[in-house]
């Protein structure tokens, strides 16, 4: 390499024509037809010829000369075929050198000038040919194939971010779209980048798209959603997120219907105990139209007998069928304030079964027999006939707990009970539930409901004893069921119902995590040797389940196995899950728009605990953590009650923020 000589390299995906002024050791002078001097090693040149030109012309000349020859290397790139080669060549899947391509390409006397020219159209055409120091390599047909198909994605993707950040900047501005366009594909990524953000198989062009429009990738993108219509201002994001189904597939309802237009065979008979004459009364809150459990007590004068009815669902759902495929899949009935997502049909949920007054319907009836102080003196289960009789909310038995014989007996027996449990290491959590819900208008109202109103106190404890008898049968009779455990909590704050509300806020943070098994054990939490759920089949997947093995005890079916019970609590742990963070969240979100409307509003809070950056306290009216600044001039210390001012929450956001006064 001399001075004088003329090369080509490659810079920023540009060939650039250049001279050699000046050669030391490896590295190169360069001037180039843009005018400009480079150094340059000598390895990174993409040719180089014995083609000179005159130093002595002058730096103008010169840059004028590299620009005549760089045209002309350039035009010759229109006579090359490249895929054509591709056609003749790929056969061989042999390296190829500049020498044979340039001959290849032109025949004729080839000059540098073409062998310029065919490393520029190799150079700006990769698609047929590997290019690597001077020489080419066809590529497979079916590795072409997937470059074409790389290519089409790539334009595709470019064409889409194009579109879509322009289309987006339209509607920013308020100029004239139309909305209802087809824009499915853009909306579709739009969509799913937020639901799904950096899990979104969209994230990378749909965080393009944004960034092209301008766009905060959260609220201004959930904003435009809203306008466009794919999302209501008050969207439940989560459902999109767990991919929850609000509606059944058409198979389901047909089913349903099917079996509610069936002749169903008689419930009475040898199997099923006829208790119509029984007062059985079901207790439920005021809105509720799905019953699936129900109580009745007797007065027998040297006893009570208590009974426990569980709509038998078993009797219509049988496993495998369509509907049982559906339960199986959603898990569990979603209830939030604005919206009730149920595991079954509404058609059977709230009328076939349904515990509905003056109705009959086939039941399990767990009664037992307890003395005048209350204890359990025996019990039976079997398959029965019943109609409820009466249909109380838990203020219609508030109203009457003080001169209502029957409520009076039932709330001796829950309190007999729970102090049972309380004796065995029971552990209770003694705080009020915040019921949200949603009014005419669609704002969120908030109340605050006693637990240990009477109403609620003796269903919740005769629910417990009740499954906690059939827990006792099924483990008698030797057969697997969805059993739960717990071990001790890490800590005891507090004894029975003694604690406060700060203990028994902070003593949920010491309980163990329950435990599925299909044999039974300890739970620690309810004071109890063994424990099930089977009073709510047609909310609770795993209830059914469970009811169904009762069922098989008292003959009316075969029995889930061991593997077959394993298999249920390992495919329900996932959605049982995402239903419970979706109810949280969604009862959250909505006390938070209640909030959002309470700005500067004084509220009573209670000192947790202390961080390195705030306190963590909890507004007592609301159940509700959240944060508290550090002072300078205050020093708090847990369980230290406070007033603090909301200063701002936004649900959408998930915050909420308060300050001291």
């Amino acid at each position: 390499m001399e001075s004088g000589n003329i090369v080509e390299y490659i810079d920023r995906q540009k060939i650039i024509c250049a001279v050699v002024l000046e050669v030391k050791e490896q590295r190169l002078r360069l001037l180039t037809e843009t005018n400009r001097e480079v150094n340059l090693a000598q390895n990174r040149l993409s040719h180089k010829c014995n083609m000179r030109l005159e130093l002595s012309m002058g730096r103008k000349k010169i840059v004028d000369r590299l620009n005549e020859i760089a045209d002309r290397r350039k035009a010759l790139i229109a006579d090359i075929d490249i895929k054509e080669l591709w056609e003749v060549l790929n056969t061989e899947q042999e390296w190829i050198d500049l020498e044979t391509m340039t001959a290849f390409c032109f025949p004729n006397s080839p000059t540098y000038d073409h062998e310029s020219a065919v490393i520029r159209a190799f150079f700006e055409n990769r698609l047929f040919f590997k290019f690597n120091q001077h020489r080419f390599f066809p590529i497979s047909e079916e590795l072409l194939q997937r470059k074409v198909a790389q290519q089409k994605e790539a334009a595709r993707r470019s064409r889409i971010i194009a579109e879509g950040s322009d289309w987006l900047t339209n509607i920013l501005v308020g100029n004239q779209v139309d909305l209802l366009q087809d824009k499915s594909e853009i909306i579709t990524i739009l969509k799913s980048y937020y639901i799904f953000e950096k899990e979104s198989e969209y994230y990378n062009i749909g965080k393009a798209i944004l960034a092209g429009a301008g766009i905060d990738a959260a609220e201004g993108l959930f904003q435009i959603l809203v306008k466009l219509g794919v999302f209501d201002k008050n969207e439940n994001i989560d459902l999109h997120r767990y991919d929850i189904p609000t509606v059944f597939s058409d198979e389901v309802p047909e089913s349903a219907t099917t079996l509610i237009n069936s002749k169903s065979p008689a419930f009475a008979g040898n199997r099923r105990k006829d208790l119509t004459m029984l007062p059985i009364m079901t207790i439920d809150g005021q809105g509720t139209l799905d019953y699936d459990d129900a109580i009745s007590i007797e007065d027998q004068g040297d006893h009570y007998r208590l009974g426990v009815h569980i709509v038998d669902v078993g009797h219509y759902i049988k496993k495998g069928d369509v509907i049982d495929r559906e339960a199986f899949a959603r898990a569990s009935s979603i209830y939030m304030p604005d919206q009730k997502i149920p595991m079954l049909p509404s058609v059977l949920t709230e009328d076939l079964c349904s515990l509905k007054a003056g109705e009959l319907r086939p039941a399990i009836s767990i009664m037992a027999n307890l003395s005048r102080s209350c204890e359990i003196i025996d019990y039976e289960i079997f398959t029965s006939i019943i109609r409820i009789k009466d249909q109380y909310t838990y203020y219609d038995v508030n109203l009457m707990a003080a001169d209502n014989n029957k409520i009076i007996i039932l709330r001796d027996v829950a309190e007999s009970f729970r102090q049972h449990r309380f004796d065995s290491g029971a552990v209770q959590i003694n705080l009020p539930d915040i019921h949200v819900w949603i009014d005419e208008d669609g704002e969120a109202t908030v109340s605050r409901i006693n637990r240990e109103s009477p109403g609620r106190m003796l269903v919740a404890e005769i629910m417990i004893m009740a499954n906690w008898l059939m827990a006792k049968f099924l483990k008698a009779n030797d057969l697997p069921a969805v059993y739960r455990s717990q071990n001790a909590p890490k800590e005891r704050l507090y004894k029975g119902n003694e604690g406060t509300i700060f203990e028994n806020y902070m003593q949920r943070r010491f309980l163990s995590r329950f435990v599925l098994n299909h044999r039974p054990e300890h739970h620690s939490g309810l004071g109890l040797n063994a424990y099930v759920t089977a009073t709510s089949p047609i909310r609770k997947y795993f209830d059914l389940a469970t009811q169904r093995q009762i069922r098989a005890v008292l003959g009316m079916e075969e029995p889930y196995t061991e593997e077959e019970i394993d298999h249920i609590i390992q495919m329900l742990g996932q959605p049982m899950g995402d239903v419970s963070r979706i109810q949280y969240n969604r009862n959250r979100y909505w006390l938070l728009k209640y909030l959002e409307k309470r700005i500067g509003q004084k509220e009573e809070a209670l000192v947790l605990f202390k961080r390195r950056n705030n306190y963590r306290i909890l507004l007592t009216e609301y159940i509700l953590e959240c944060d508290l600044p550090l002072s300078s001039d205050i020093s708090l210390k847990p369980e230290d009650l406070i007033q603090v001012t909301l200063q701002h929450a936004d649900a959408r956001k998930n915050v909420v923020s308060v300050f001291m006064g």
